[in-house]
């Protein structure tokens, strides 16, 4: 599936872990993250699937992708 949704990673010192964050769904229930990058990536894109297939199953319209510059003013 291709997902157009940003998807920000950072390294945990504190929980010595990958952390993720999906700024297009600002109130996720769902919080993921990966012990490698890799990881990281694989289980964002499964929380991005699980997020659209919950908006769609209750009629909730899909966030819109937003560009670096709409991210970098958000940060």
């Amino acid at each position: 599936m291709n997902l157009p949704y940003t998807i920000i990673i950072q390294w945990s010192s504190e929980d010595k872990c990958y952390l993720v964050h999906l700024p297009e769904f600002p109130t996720q229930k769902y919080h993921t993250h990966g012990d490698t990058y890799e990881e990281a990536v694989k289980n964002a894109q499964e929380v991005i699937e699980m997020l659209i297939t919950e908006y769609q199953e209750y009629g909730k319209p899909l966030p819109l992708a937003k560009s670096l510059e709409q991210l970098i003013n958000v940060v």
